[in-house]
């Protein structure tokens, strides 16, 4: 088995997103969440400012940045690796400025034409996910004849666009985008073809956590019960040798990435890296 992924903890400094909308939008109460997120055992804290839940409006930059630079350095300076969600090249490079080592951009670099050319110079790593359109409009746009195949090609396309504004190859990330302009089975279409994606050489980042598509299969189950669910997501990641996991909760998550590695591995039973 490649090496277990990494879970990259989410810290959502918004009103409005779905899971968590409003819990953390204080600096303080942001600050801790993230710092709870490291001390379960997080590799990266995701810090973002502006929800991409289905349906969502955009907020002004300005916003969204003062919104998340604080978390950001403050969280940085703790040491901690911190990406920051953000579509904006403004944004990004306030980030970077601050001490956010990963830009995770929802739109591969769709939304704002700068936020490659602007990356390629800091040598931040650069996620880039796949999208359509922004969240008020994006379900609009979930028709596929072959999803894997079309999601492949196009999250190609975007890594070709990142190449050629001068982001190597090594810095990037690709995020098949679970959720964005996808039908739940689209989503489950895109969780059984990762070697698809593993193909590409480059790291996958799989952001399952708590979304609608688990609710649906659970029953219309709200999300703050679909951690389960998504730990078995994170497990299945962890045995098709995901690089990372985009997720909420941590602790779960490292648990079930070590049962997936113990399984993998004959005569190995790792013990847990949490508690």
């Amino acid at each position: 088995m490649a090496a277990a992924p990494v879970v990259m903890g989410i810290v959502n400094v918004t009103p409005d997103s779905f899971s968590d909308g409003g819990h953390h939008l204080t600096f303080q109460a942001a600050v801790a969440h993230g710092r709870r997120l490291l001390a379960d055992g997080a590799s990266i804290v995701d810090v973002g400012g502006e929800s991409t839940r289905p349906g969502a409006d955009r907020v002004p930059a300005a916003e969204e940045q003062e919104r998340v630079l604080p978390v950001i350095a403050a969280l940085a300076g703790d040491g901690a690796v911190v990406s920051v969600d953000t579509m904006r090249a403004s944004t990004a490079a306030a980030a970077i400025a601050e001490g956010a080592r990963i830009v995770n951009d929802v739109s591969g670099g769709l939304a704002d034409p700068d936020l490659l050319p602007t990356v390629a110079p800091t040598g931040a790593d650069v996620v880039l996910m796949h999208w359509r359109a922004h969240s008020r409009h994006m379900q609009d746009h979930a028709g596929y004849g072959d999803v894997v195949a079309e999601v492949l090609e196009e999250l190609l396309a975007r890594r070709d666009a990142a190449v050629s504004a001068g982001i190597a190859p090594e810095r990037i990330i690709l995020d098949p985008g679970l959720g964005f302009a996808k039908t739940p089975e689209h989503n489950w279409a895109l969780l059984r073809r990762l070697d698809r994606f593993q193909d590409t050489g480059h790291r996958i980042l799989v952001g399952a956590s708590r979304k609608r598509f688990l609710g649906e299969l659970l029953d219309e189950r709200p999300p703050s019960g679909r951690d389960a669910a998504t730990a078995t997501i994170s497990a299945w990641c962890a045995l098709h040798g995901v690089w990372g996991v985009r997720t909420h909760e941590v602790r779960d998550q490292l648990d079930a990435i070590a049962v997936a590695a113990a399984l993998s591995t004959p005569g190995r039973a790792p013990r847990s890296t949490v508690g």
